[in-house]
């Protein structure tokens, strides 16, 4: 790999790990912070939130900056960040950094994407940008197990300290080999993409905002499970709390796996594979909740979550793509805080699911409720799509969007 791609790569790893490292850490917070598994889940909450807020507004008010210099601006911030939570003196100041630190999350993510295509040929762009979003699948696989470990061993503030170290590493190496001529004019002779207006047209079609609630539903599923996995894992499997960090990784690697498998059944067909991942994950969630006492059973299911809830996300964003193909870049932008949202509101439920009295093995069910109504959405937008256009193959719906919107002015 490139040494810019690897710098933008690591970085991208840094931040993934910052927003998902905190499940294999609930009990340390909680416990040395004094509050609730669920408030201390609530952190997850506050990240995500100011990722779907924060990115927008940040990415509008930077158009003009150059990108390197963005770039390491946004890791300056995110460094700052998890410097004032690894010293918080209490539950409010770390909330307060942790969203703080968010703010640098989703705007630092578009850009690497958007730098790594400025430095690619036409032809090898989507390679480049794939080798950016390796960093998330790493962060699950490897950031987050080894945050958990450390964070076991030495105490909830060193993972923060972990964290802090990586990122100031990244920012030495961004500064070093990402090239200091990229900037928005280097689009100079890109095709003149239409207006804002004509571009926030496209959250007219029902279609793409039925897409965006069945993202923040199915992705909410996963992230009501995944928030609360460390309690689940030692409270429910009863596995030692330094088989935490093991566990997580075989998760991260489901997920690498769900991530491939995921994209190639979107290739074939969207809705198809928009269906067949909803399904796994429903599937995976009701066995994840049947084996959790178990041990080499909750493994096992373990890792088919990972990949069944990791398969979603290039299904959904392909449905994204379909539904909005006169404004793709804007939709998958939206998108992307639509699977925040989710994150934060799959963090949420769980947590309302334990204050409610039904315990923490019951966060799968709760989960699998929220896959089953995002499941009955998508079935129900297909239909749409067959009676729309009854001519098409089946359970092709994306393209019944896309002739729909053709036929339409």
């Amino acid at each position: 790999m490139p040494l810019p791609l690897l710098a933008l790569m690591l970085g991208v790893f840094c931040v993934g790990t910052a927003e998902v490292v905190i499940a294999g850490i609930l009990p340390e917070m909680s416990a040395d912070l004094d509050v609730s598994i669920p408030s201390a889940g609530l952190l997850v909450t506050g990240y995500a939130l100011g990722v779907t807020i924060g990115g927008p507004v940040i990415t509008l008010l930077t158009t003009k900056w150059s990108r390197k210099a963005l770039l390491l601006s946004l890791m300056g911030v995110f460094i700052a960040g998890n410097v004032i939570a690894a010293l918080a003196p209490n539950y409010a100041t770390l909330m307060g950094a942790r969203v703080f630190t968010s703010l640098s999350h989703g705007t630092f993510a578009a850009v690497a994407w958007h730098v790594a295509a400025l430095m690619s040929p036409p032809d090898k762009q989507a390679t480049a940008m794939a080798k950016i979003a390796l960093g998330f699948n790493f962060a699950n696989v490897l950031g987050s197990p080894i945050g958990t470990f450390i964070g076991q061993q030495f105490g909830w503030r060193a993972t923060f300290a972990y964290v802090t170290a990586f990122a100031v590493m990244c920012h030495l190496l961004i500064y070093k080999f990402v090239p200091s001529a990229l900037s928005t004019e280097s689009d100079e002779t890109a095709e003149e993409p239409a207006s804002l207006r004509e571009q926030m047209k496209v959250f007219r079609k029902g279609s793409l905002q039925l897409s965006m609630l069945i993202t923040v539903l199915a992705q909410g599923a996963v992230f009501t499970t995944s928030t609360y996995l460390a309690p689940l894992l030692r409270d429910i499997g009863h596995f030692a709390p330094a088989m935490v960090g093991i566990l997580l990784i075989v998760f991260g690697v489901g997920s690498v796996l769900g991530n491939i498998l995921g994209g190639k059944s979107a290739d074939a067909n969207v809705m198809r594979g928009v269906l067949r991942a909803q399904t796994a994950l429903l599937a995976a969630l009701l066995l994840f909740w049947a084996a959790a006492p178990h041990q080499i059973p909750a493994a096992v299911a373990l890792f088919v979550f990972g990949a069944a809830g990791f398969s979603i996300i290039p299904a959904l964003q392909a449905r994204i793509l379909a539904v909005a193909s006169a404004a793709p870049a804007l939709a998958l932008s939206a998108n992307v805080s639509a699977f925040n949202l989710g994150n934060g509101l799959g963090a949420w439920l769980g947590g309302t699911t334990i204050d409610l009295g039904f315990g923490v093995r019951s966060v799968t069910l709760t989960a699998a409720l929220a896959t089953t109504i995002a499941l009955v959405l998508s079935l129900a937008m297909w239909a749409r799509g067959r009676r729309e256009s009854p001519e098409l193959p089946a359970l092709d719906a994306s393209t019944a969007d896309v002739a729909l919107s053709q036929k339409t002015p």
